[in-house]
Parts: C-alpha cells; sequence; structure tokens
C-alpha cells in the first residue's frame, strides 16, 4: 500500500529559477537535508531523463542508500523513481503563478521490507512530513536569493 506525502509552497522566483535549485547539484545541497547526501551514478550530475544517482543517508554504520533515475522530465518537472529501502516516485514541479513559482512535491513509496515499515510508520513519519515542509521553505530561501 502506497504512502503518499504532498507538500507546496509559493516561491517568489521564476519557474526557471526554481527548477535550478531542483537540478543543479550544488543548490540542491544548500536546501537539502543535511544528514542526506546525494551524488551522480557515473561522473557527472543530470537530471535529464534516464539519469541516475543515490541519495545517502548519514547515519553511522548503516548509510542507507536509494538509488534512483529520472524516469520523467519537462521543463519546470523532474520526477525521480527510488529503489532501495523505500521504492517509489518523488515529483518536483514548477507551476509559474503571477508572484513567481507554486512549488509541488508529491513523494509516493512503499516500503516493502515489514519491520523497516513498523519502523518508518512508528518513528519516522511524522519527522519525515515535517522535514519535506522544512527542505521547501530552505529551498524558498535559496531560490529567493538567486534573483
Amino acid at each position: 500500500m502506497s504512502q503518499v506525502l504532498e507538500q507546496s509552497i509559493q516561491i517568489n522566483a521564476t519557474a526557471t529559477v526554481v527548477e535550478r535549485c531542483i537540478t543543479d547539484l550544488a543548490l540542491m545541497h544548500r536546501w537539502l537535508n543535511p544528514v542526506l547526501r546525494c551524488e551522480p551514478v557515473g561522473e557527472v550530475w543530470s537530471t535529464d531523463l534516464g539519469s541516475q544517482s543515490r541519495f545517502i543517508i548519514q547515519i553511522p554504520l548503516l548509510q542507507p542508500t536509494l538509488k534512483s533515475v529520472v524516469v520523467e522530465r519537462q521543463p519546470g518537472l523532474v520526477v525521480w523513481k527510488f529503489e532501495g529501502f523505500f521504492q517509489g516516485r518523488d515529483r518536483w514541479e514548477c507551476q509559474p503563478t503571477q508572484k513567481g513559482t507554486l512549488l509541488l512535491n508529491r513523494f509516493e513509496f512503499d516500503i516493502p521490507n515489514p519491520l523497516v515499515s513498523w519502523g518508518f510508520k512508528t518513528f519516522a513519519a511524522s519527522w519525515t512530513k515535517q522535514d519535506m515542509e522544512a527542505q521547501l521553505r530552505r529551498l524558498k530561501r535559496v531560490a529567493e536569493e538567486q534573483k
């Protein structure tokens, strides 16, 4: 059974600027949760269709990793498909508005391991939702500094 976390935020910057904050690795690391590290699979970071990367949760000893591939890509839209202890999709969509950009983030996932699923629901679900909201606020700040 899939779980879905959806967040949105109004950003006072163009959709092009907001998209760059999602697709430029240096800018991404400015708003991404500090315990997450994202790195390309291969030599070059890209968000082109089919590009691969890995997100590493920097927990001492464990360092769980999510492998991802860009499965949908259009101007203003990036969708990563994840495999690992989570399986799902992380969708980032920039919708231009009169005052800038409405950024929509939808994280839809399954956790196939029942023990990991129980642990997530018990200990991490509310923290993850709060963290996603905090990430969007940090992304907003980074994007609005780019103007």
